[in-house]
């Protein structure tokens, strides 16, 4: 069985949502504020997340939990529809559903994040020439058996696109997510590390099977 830590401050959607789940066979565990949340953090196998609560909102929370427990999924639930929110949500959080909502569709997407974080909750990830550890963020090329040895922000940078396989990110959202500051268009600094990361990731930077650029658009790692 699988336990959700969620928490939402609105009694009537919390009482909802609470029995929607558990009729689906889900352990949930219900805070209607974030204290204490650091307590049911090793037990969650996915957290479901309002942004606005009295207190600290869930950005911060959010920012948190990833930082601490990077291998559990977090699903943003909220009323907040602004581009600038969803992008700045999704920097850390692995999907974002917006108020109101259909049960069906939560419970899909809490399924496909549950599958999806099986994954990588192994230790261990095969990626083309690379091995990942994930736990210990450490790298070994199987080529040479070499560690390959990053920069905090190039590391940084890496597992920001493992945790999202496949997935598109924007250099909106990942630079806000790792520098922690509005992106500027036009500032290379992404760009720049993205470039260095692959000389060190690829074995041909010019030609790279791991860490695509996707023109206009953004980043993503193909798994």
């Amino acid at each position: 069985m699988y336990t959700i830590l969620y928490i939402e401050d609105d009694q009537e959607i919390g009482r909802f949502l609470k029995d929607s789940l558990e009729n689906k066979g889900y352990k949930l565990v219900w805070l209607t504020s974030s204290l204490g949340y650091e307590r049911h953090m090793d037990t969650a196998d996915l957290v479901v997340l309002d942004i606005m609560m009295p207190g600290l909102d869930g950005f911060t929370i959010g920012e948190r939990m990833k930082e601490s427990h990077p291998q559990v999924p977090i699903l943003l639930l909220t009323a907040r529809t602004a581009l600038e929110d969803k992008l700045k949500g999704l920097g850390f959080a692995d999907d974002y559903v917006t108020k109101p909502f259909h049960p069906e569709e939560l419970g899909a997407r809490i399924e496909v994040l549950l599958r999806r974080f099986d994954k990588t909750h192994i230790n261990e990830l095969n990626l083309k020439h690379l091995k990942v550890y994930m736990q210990e963020n450490r790298i070994i090329n199987k080529h040479t058996g070499e560690e390959v040895l990053l920069t905090d922000k190039q590391l940084k940078i890496f597992f920001l696109l493992l945790r999202h396989p496949n997935q598109i990110l924007t250099k909106e959202q990942m630079y806000e997510s790792i520098w922690k500051q509005p992106f500027i268009e036009g500032d290379k600094t992404l760009m720049v590390h993205i470039r260095h990361l692959r000389k060190k990731l690829e074995n041909n930077p010019n030609q790279p099977e791991i860490l695509e650029t996707v023109r206009g658009i953004g980043y993503r790692i193909k798994q």
